[in-house]
Formats: C-alpha cells, sequence, structure tokens
C-alpha cells in the first residue's frame, strides 16, 4: 500500500514506528514522540493507548507535549 492510500492513523504509525526502530531509540531502547499538526488527536490517542498495552512499554508524558517511550526487551532464555 502506497502512503497515499494509507488512513492517516497508519500513516502515523509508520511515522512512529520509524522513529522507533531508529539506531539511537534501539540503543537507549526509548524515544521521544510529538503529535504532528495535521495529525487527529483521536488517532494520537489511540495509538498510544495500543502502545501502552504492552507490559515492557513505559510511556511517560513530559510538561512540552512530548511523549517519553520507554521499553525492554525481553531475553529468551
Amino acid at each position: 500500500m502506497n502512503d497515499l492510500a494509507a488512513s492517516s492513523y497508519e500513516q502515523l504509525g509508520l511515522r512512529v514506528q520509524k522513529i522507533i526502530n531508529s539506531t539511537t531509540a534501539q540503543t537507549s531502547r526509548s524515544a521521544l514522540l510529538f503529535r504532528e499538526a495535521q495529525e487527529s488527536p483521536e488517532d494520537w490517542k489511540r495509538l498510544l493507548d495500543e502502545i501502552g498495552e504492552n507490559d515492557n512499554v513505559t510511556l511517560a508524558w513530559r510538561d512540552d507535549g512530548g511523549i517519553q517511550l520507554f521499553w525492554t526487551v525481553q531475553r529468551d532464555d
């Protein structure tokens, strides 16, 4: 599916996925997220709710409107 056909929620998800998958975020196991002006507040809330459902993820709301995302990596024993 090309970006033009993707829903606003899918586009938001792809943008956040790129941030989370960046080398810097993967090394620190954290990412700083901000909602962009054109992104729907409803899509933003839905995405954060879905991310927050993961046991190994912590969301921290910052005073500047950003969301600091932290995660742990489960190791296979």
